[in-house]
């Protein structure tokens, strides 16, 4: 087999992978790159603008061929290892006769995440469902995808088979997540094979290995945070990410308030609500919808038209919200501050801030941040990586035991050398063959 990885040895998202037997081509992975060479971040929305030839022009399309362009030498599929944009990204990019394969989870999210948020989206003609456990045939490989726990529901691992050689690609996950038999499940199945090479995530290495709390430990602080507001609580978090929604959902109700969904996250518990126990906002009683303003003015809000008559009855309004602020737990964006508060918060209000601190220095949370302290209120963050810590990678490594470990999404990979002893460092687009 070859293995290219298009980019990731030496970055944090963006992944691109390409393994290739002789006969048959996959890529794991198509994302928009998340830094620039000089590791400042790249603004999103500024590359989901951009063409496919400006892409291409700026480097940030991988040169991987016949993926981008009309080359008669496509590769066979596209494996979505999770709906992050920095690993589906490019999807738009790509040619359209090329199938994808995700999980059920992963084509829900990029669904509502195209719906709602202007990500990628993923064509129902093109994709095919990749089931936990349930091996697929693409040309010469067998591919068996594994569930893995990370920061957004659908998340897989690829365990790849063709030519007589193994690899593991394990996407982007974590051991401190809501559902540890995951990792247990997949261990156990790696256990009786002979595992050549491990691609392995490493955003964590480099870092303190600091192993903050799991999701369970995160849902009790969430509740006592709660329990000792005095106002208003805010909930900052990603929609998509469903183990910290159902940690919100299990605090609010323990501590008897109601939890209100915006649009977003009403969208994403209805589409799960058959394959997870998550409340159906439309059916139950202490939960409520509230339709930002920012969003009922826009484009959107016509496609959607069927969600607002589904969600109509748990429709609550600012009004009532304002009426009795010390009732409710309300999932709050920045952009809400003057659209829906008209730029001043009840008083008193608490924001829970579970997501990455790096999106505090940007000018709309500094905004908030004056908000609350004008509102006499605070912010408290409260939040835990997605990604797997420092620790557990070595652990990991150890547990699946390949004959050689090869980093990616991270930034120090030859750090890696320091927890395992059969470490490979590649470069972006160098090929290796094994």
């Amino acid at each position: 087999m070859h293995v290219t990885i298009y980019r990731g040895t030496h970055e944090i998202g963006g992944n691109c992978i390409e393994i290739a037997t002789n006969h048959s081509r996959i890529i794991l992975d198509i994302g928009m790159p998340l830094f620039n060479e000089d590791r400042e971040p790249h603004d999103t929305g500024a590359l989901r603008r951009q063409t496919t030839d400006q892409l291409r022009q700026s480097g940030v399309l991988p040169n991987v061929p016949g993926l981008f362009d009309e080359s008669n030498s496509r590769p066979d599929a596209i494996l979505l290892s999770h709906a992050h944009e920095d690993h589906t990204g490019l999807l738009g990019h790509s040619h359209p006769d090329i199938p994808i394969y995700s999980s059920i989870g992963t084509s829900k999210m990029m669904l509502a995440g195209a719906k709602f948020a202007g990500q990628p989206v993923l064509p129902r003609e093109r994709q095919q469902d990749l089931t936990s456990g349930q091996p697929v045939q693409i040309g010469e490989f067998t591919i068996t995808p594994f569930s893995v726990d990370h920061s957004i529901y659908g998340g897989q691992a690829f365990l790849i088979e063709a030519a007589g050689k193994t690899i593991l690609y394990s996407g982007d996950l974590r051991l401190h997540g809501r559902k540890p038999g995951m990792h247990r499940a997949l261990v156990e199945a790696i256990k009786p094979r002979n595992i050549d090479l491990l691609l392995m995530e490493g955003t964590h290495i480099g870092h303190p290995d600091h192993r903050g709390p799991n999701e369970y430990d995160l849902e009790k602080q969430i509740a006592e945070f709660i329990q000792s507001a005095p106002g208003l609580v805010l909930a900052s978090f990603s929609p998509q990410h469903v183990d910290r929604l159902v940690g919100f959902l299990r605090a609010t109700k323990k501590a008897g308030r109601t939890f209100v969904a915006d649009a977003y996250t009403a969208f994403v518990m209805h589409l799960i609500a058959s394959e997870t126990p998550i409340p159906r906002p439309e059916s139950t009683e202490w939960v409520k919808v509230f339709f930002p303003k920012f969003f009922e003015e826009s484009y959107r809000r016509k496609q959607l038209e069927n969600h607002f008559v589904l969600m109509s009855p748990a429709r609550i309004g600012m009004n009532e919200i304002r009426a009795n602020p010390s009732r409710y737990v309300m999932l709050f964006r920045p952009s809400m501050l003057d659209s829906d508060f008209g730029g001043s918060l009840p008083e008193r209000t608490r924001c829970l801030y579970s997501r990455w601190e790096g999106y505090l220095e940007r000018p709309d949370s500094q905004l908030v941040t004056t908000a609350l302290e004008n509102a006499g209120g605070d912010l408290t963050k409260v939040h835990t990586s997605g990604h797997i810590h420092a620790g557990d990678i070595a652990d990991l490594i150890q547990q699946i035991n390949a004959k050689q470990v090869i980093p990616i999404h991270t930034f120090e990979p030859e750090r890696f050398q320091a927890i395992a002893s059969n470490v490979r460092v590649l470069a972006d687009g160098v090929p290796i063959v094994f």
